[in-house]
């Protein structure tokens, strides 16, 4: 049997959920300054690195700073597959490779990707052989959703068979593709997947709060937890779940000031990395709306923030909503 993964030795790893347009370089290097233990790249087409199309190829930058870091492919070609894993394990010496199995995107799984292999068993086996096999000693995890529709959930056999293939760490996302992110995530799914499987299972879907973490490792067995969209307002998160799981105390979340300051140093990031002001401060106006979510008058920093094409604006605004909220605080003392 082969070892347990390090990241699993002798504690509970939380990993940051790979993203699309989300958990690119900068985001990941936030998160882990706040604790993410394990991080993975954006999903990558195994097609764009087999012919070396060049964007595609751009998602594979990242830092030492980041390991432990897996790239994550997908794709249904099996031989494909494997040859896009190898390139990428000779060109950028990651931790791991992790497939993709789950994406519910359309354009990933009308070329049979993502999600669609869940229906085709046979050629997700293959794909996961040919990617462990091209790859050794290189180890390689995997991520699914529970099934394709509520007509066809099949985790606890998807599980089975990849770890069979000698998958290492199986993540299992609890909705179907039909879901997309609608509902509520079916834990009982993760649980007996869990229960089922002797590799590492890593919970995902609907995590969003240090409790409800601690809450799901105790109740579903999982190895690890995956936390994605309440990372991207709440970066601090892991942070707080990492103090939650060790003392079993809540810690507070950070000041409104450190707040600002992660939103100054990321928007201050991708300007640097774009290397023009405006285009890069639009491309964050998405990012910031996300923030939004965890700061005091969401809704007028949503407005102010559809707006912004400037640092000077972020500095503004950052300015408004500390001194506005630092009044109410006095008003009601």
């Amino acid at each position: 049997m082969r070892s347990v993964l390090p990241w699993f030795e002798s504690r509970f790893p939380l990993f940051l959920a790979p993203m699309a347009g989300v958990s690119d370089k900068i985001f990941r290097q936030i998160c882990k300054e706040y604790g993410a233990d394990v991080l993975t790249t954006e999903f990558v087409s195994a097609e764009g690195i087999f012919r070396r199309n060049q964007r595609t190829c751009e998602y594979l930058d990242f830092d030492e700073i980041e390991r432990p870091i897996g790239v994550q492919l997908f794709g249904a070609n099996a031989d494909h597959m494997a040859g896009a894993a190898k390139q990428v394990a000779d060109w950028v010496q990651p931790d791991f490779i992790d497939l993709n199995f789950g994406c519910p995107v359309n354009k990933v799984v009308c070329k049979n990707g993502g999600s669609a292999l869940l229906k085709d068993c046979p050629t997700l086996a293959r794909v996961a052989q040919a990617v462990v096999r091209a790859v050794a000693p290189l180890p390689v995890t995997a991520k699914i959703r529970i099934g394709w529709d509520s007509a066809s959930v099949n985790a606890v056999t998807v599980a089975k068979v990849l770890a069979d293939s000698e998958i290492r760490a199986l993540t299992v996302h609890g909705r179907t593709r039909a879901q997309g992110y609608s509902g509520a995530a079916d834990w009982d799914v993760i649980s007996s997947v869990a229960a089922a499987v002797s590799i590492p299972v890593i919970g995902n879907g609907d995590l969003t709060s240090a409790i409800v973490t601690a809450k799901r490792r105790v109740e579903s067995g999982i190895a690890g937890a995956m936390i994605g969209r309440a990372a991207m307002s709440t970066p601090w998160m892991f942070r707080e779940t990492k103090a939650y799981l060790e003392t079993g105390e809540t810690i507070q979340s950070p000041p409104l000031e450190e707040k600002w300051n992660v939103i100054r140093r990321h928007c201050e990031r991708v300007v640097a990395e774009w290397g023009t002001e405006e285009p890069a401060m639009r491309s964050m106006r998405a990012r910031l709306m996300a923030y939004s979510k965890s700061m005091p008058e969401g809704k007028r920093l949503r407005e102010r923030f559809s707006q912004v094409s400037t640092l000077g604006d972020i500095e503004i605004i950052a300015r408004e909503n500390i001194t506005r909220s630092a009044n109410v605080a006095f008003a009601i003392a």
